[in-house]
């Protein structure tokens, strides 16, 4: 991709955050135009080319600028629309048979789904929280389904994954837009809305944590030219810094764990002009986060130093850690305690706290949400869902994102559960099967290569090489 056409494809949604910020109503215009366009244009080509797996990237990564801006059908339109598109993908491509792993997971789902339907009957309002909680796993059942050894290129991948983050880069300009004075927002330590263009400050953090990865890695093997490693590193440590003025540190933990479990593998895998390159760039996000955590405590008058050291705005230790999600984990764990064998019942949890902890919330953990409502077969679910990838890595090494998007999904489910689409989707991106050479530090080789070719096929003294890592 040349640098004018990325740069279009940037500014385009600099221009979609900006229009729908001043103008609401786009917002279902958008929302329309993903959902049907993407389906007609997957129909359109019979999936030839994955536009299902892309279609599907996109509407996971616009879920959360959609809910900002309250443009979606129905709250959990983005799953189901994921689900529809990838069952279209399946029609025309297939799918592995051999997928084992997840048809037992979805039959370890069965029993939870019953027994909730049968204790809560006809009750509206506990069969919704029934859906609500499902369809989180049921959207990953079916994405993984789909990509469970599918085989793709790196360079599609990197597509799929930029895919996800372009609407992030929307997102960003809406709340730039929404918060243009700061100094009026910020009055305590815990999580903002206001900064968070007024929606959930947790799962707005958890896309923008996700964000910062991607365009991190990007700026390291998908940067032929030195400007876009420049935009690149930039979006990365932007995308940071709004998720630091979330106040919400999930999310960014979670970005800031990816990447240097990224870094990690990529380090030892690669040679030394690996190395060479990755400390450099290592040295400049380091430089960069840092400058960006001085200039947050500045712009806050402090409060972010407090919010990380777990005080509240007078500098007082907070009683609680995870910010009361404690005593709704706890209350699964009771409820697990309970029933033990089958658990309560898909939508039981928030019932159950409800009757003997006096708490209406519903749940920020998957983890302890599966095992009070589908008690042992919870357990042996998630232990599914963890080895399975594990497993295909020791045939998949140039997967080397694999870890990374294993280690996205589940933290975020221990601090944000399956609220949205994302989580899923990202978790079944793990069981693609990437084809690669060698470690893709060489898209900057490549270009350095063709470079050199058509320079000496016309004779022409090289100039000096400018590139991304």
């Amino acid at each position: 991709m040349n640098n004018s056409n990325y740069i279009q494809l940037i500014g385009l949604h600099f221009i979609i955050g900006f229009l729908i910020f001043f103008f609401k109503p786009l917002s279902y215009v958008y929302t329309h135009l993903i959902i049907f366009g993407g389906i007609i244009w997957v129909l359109r080509n019979k999936n030839a080319n994955e536009e299902a797996l892309l279609v599907a990237a996109y509407i996971a990564g616009s879920e959360l600028l959609i809910r900002m801006t309250k443009g979606y059908f129905f709250w959990e339109y983005a799953k189901y629309s994921i689900i529809i598109v990838l069952f279209i993908g399946m029609y025309f491509k297939g799918f592995a048979r051999n997928a084992l792993p997840y048809w037992i997971f979805s039959l370890l789902l069965l029993p939870g789904i019953i027994i909730g339907m049968i204790e809560f009957g006809s009750d509206p309002r506990l069969r919704q929280s029934i859906l609500f909680n499902i369809s989180g796993p049921i959207c990953l059942f079916v994405g993984s389904l789909y990509c469970y050894t599918r085989a793709i290129s790196l360079k599609k991948f990197m597509k799929v994954l930029l895919i996800v983050a372009l609407p992030i880069i929307s997102c960003v300009v809406y709340a730039f837009l929404y918060t243009p004075d700061l100094r009026e927002a910020l009055v305590h330590t815990g999580s903002n809305f206001a900064t968070s263009g007024g929606y959930g400050p947790n799962q707005v953090a958890t896309f923008l944590g996700l964000g910062m990865f991607v365009f991190f890695t990007r700026a390291l093997f998908s940067s032929p030219t030195r400007l876009q490693f420049l935009i690149n590193l930039a979006l990365s440590l932007v995308l940071a810094y709004r998720a630091l003025l979330t106040f919400s540190r999930g999310g960014l933990i979670t970005g800031l764990f990816m990447i240097v479990l990224f870094l990690g593998i990529v380090f030892f895998k690669g040679g030394t002009n690996v190395r060479s390159k990755l400390s450099m760039v290592m040295v400049l996000l380091g430089i960069g986060m840092f400058f960006i955590w001085i200039y947050t405590i500045a712009i806050t008058g402090g409060l972010i130093e407090k919010r990380y050291k777990n005080q509240d705005a007078q500098g007082r230790a907070k009683s609680s850690v995870l910010s009361g999600r404690e005593e709704v984990a706890m209350s699964e764990i009771q409820l697990f305690l309970d029933e033990p064998f089958l658990g309560g019942g898909v939508g039981s949890g928030h019932k159950y706290r409800e009757e003997h902890f006096d708490i209406s919330i519903a749940s920020h953990n998957e983890v302890t949400r599966m095992l009070g409502e589908h008690g042992f077969f919870g357990i042996i679910g998630l232990l599914l869902l963890i080895i399975t990838p594990l497993i295909l890595y020791l045939d998949n090494k140039s997967h080397f994102f694999l870890l990374s998007l294993l280690a996205f999904w589940f933290l975020t489910l221990n601090h944000a559960a399956m609220r949205t689409a994302l989580p899923a989707f990202i978790y079944a991106l793990t069981l693609l099967k990437i084809h690669i050479h060698e470690i893709p530090i060489v898209y900057w080789k490549q270009t350095l290569q063709a470079r050199q070719q058509s320079l000496n096929d016309r004779n022409v003294e090289p100039a000096t090489t400018t590139g991304g890592v």
